[in-house]
Order: structure tokens, then sequence, then C-alpha cells
């Protein structure tokens, strides 16, 4: 790698900066760690000096006028911004699950207050999240999405026009968020459906018992056994999720 100090060099990084900014903004890997603001900052124009290094061939000449700098900035803020919905589409699928899972627990009364957006968060969805934060540093998912960064910087350099872009595979992954989702959830809402259906029957039969209220703590115990017993096979279903970024990000870039 061969580090420079003029003009160029530093446009060159102030754009690729705006491009990994976003990562650090909307994915709940790196939006939820509690660093000082000006260590994030420190640490994205780190990693853009580096990727400008290692890819310098590839970039494109500094632009020439202010204005061209501020029209590739917010196109850099777009494409970053694009990159990083792609992930944080993924971990939705975990939240999407985690909700669907309270609903049906009984949970839905109980949610957390996350303490980094301040908004209530789904008590299983939440553990859900953390779990796949885990996997995804488990699987090396840090150094595979630097390589994503530097990929997409090769593919699509600073100055491209933004029309180029494969737009339409964002709502593709805006179905992954669902479809991974349901899939994570699928046994145990299975589960507590034919729960449901026992007790619908028993009301039937049986109408002075109060199937309500004997039919929560059931509900409860039934779907988080059935939630831990599938955990050996959520971890694919959460394989294929991550999988589905870096083809998310290939599409949209090629």
């Amino acid at each position: 790698m061969v580090l420079r100090a003029d003009s160029a060099w530093a446009a060159l990084v102030l754009l690729v900066a705006l491009r990994v900014t976003p990562l650090f903004v909307m994915v709940p890997v790196f939006a939820a760690a509690p660093a000082p603001a000006a260590f994030r900052v420190i640490l994205i124009v780190a990693i853009a000096a580096t990727l400008v290094a290692a890819t310098g061939a590839a970039l494109p000449a500094a632009p020439a006028t202010l204005g061209a700098l501020f029209a590739q900035a917010a196109g850099e803020l777009t494409i970053g911004a694009a990159l990083a919905f792609g992930l944080a589409a993924a971990f939705g699928a975990f939240l999407f699950a985690g909700r669907l899972l309270d609903m049906q627990f009984g949970f839905g009364i109980a949610n957390l207050i996350d303490p980094v957006t301040r908004a209530q968060a789904p008590l299983i969805g939440t553990g859900l999240n953390l779990l796949a934060v885990a996997l995804f540093f488990a699987v090396d998912g840090h150094h595979l999405l630097l390589r994503a960064i530097a990929f997409s910087l090769e593919r699509f350099p600073p100055g491209r026009p933004l029309g180029e872009l494969a737009l339409g595979s964002v709502v593709g992954q805006f179905g992954v968020m669902f479809t991974a989702g349901l899939a994570i959830a699928a046994p145990a809402l299975l589960a507590v459906l034919l729960l449901d259906i026992g007790f619908a029957l028993m009301s039937r039969t049986m109408p002075q018992m109060n199937v309500f209220i004997i039919a929560i703590p059931f509900k409860i115990v039934l779907g988080l056994a059935v939630l831990a017993a599938s955990l050996r096979f959520v971890g694919a279903a959460m394989g294929r999720t991550f999988e589905s970024v870096f083809r998310y990000w290939s599409a949209l870039v090629s």
C-alpha cells in the first residue's frame, strides 16, 4: 500500500468515509457499540484511508470543483445507505421474528427499552438479535464486510453515476427480512398455533373453563421450549440470511 497526503488523496478519503459512515449508523452491529463519537470518526477515517491505499489504482481522480465534490459526497452517502440497508434488513429479520413470537407468546405487553435507541424492543427479538450479532462475529462477518466495501469501491468507484446502481435489488432484500424472519419463527409459531387450536376445541366442549387464562402459561412454556429446541436449525437460517446480504451487495454494484 502507498499512502499519499495531497488534495486528491484527502478528497478520496472523504468520499470513501462517507460511504462507510452509514454502516456505522444504520447497522445494529456497530450502532449499538457504546463508543464515543470522536472514536467513531477516527475509526471511519482510518478505514477509509486504508481502503483508498489498498484500492488506489481503481479509484478515479478527485473532483475538480467544490460543487462536484458535494455532488459526489451526496452520492457516496446514498451508496453507503444502500449497502447498509442490506445488513440492516438482515438483522431486521431477527427483530421481525421476535415480534411475531412475542405476539403469539403473550409478551407483546412486556417490551424492553433499548438504551441505545431509547425505543421499545421485543423481548425475544432482542435475544435473537444479540445471538445474530454473536454469530456475525463468529463467522468473521466483520472481515467480509471490509472486503465487501473494497469490492464496492472496485466495482462502483466514487464519481460513477447513481443511475447505474441496481436499485431493484433493494426490493428483493426488503423481502428477505420478512421471509427469513418467518423461517426463523416458524417452528415455534406452528407449535403455538396447534396449541391454540386445541384450546379452541376445548373451549367449545367446556365453555365454563376460562381458556384464555389457562392458555397463556401453556403457550409461553411450549413456545420457549420449541424455540430452544429449534435453535440448532435456526443457525442455518441465520447463515442464509447473512449470505443474502453479500448477494445483495454484489447485485447492487454490478
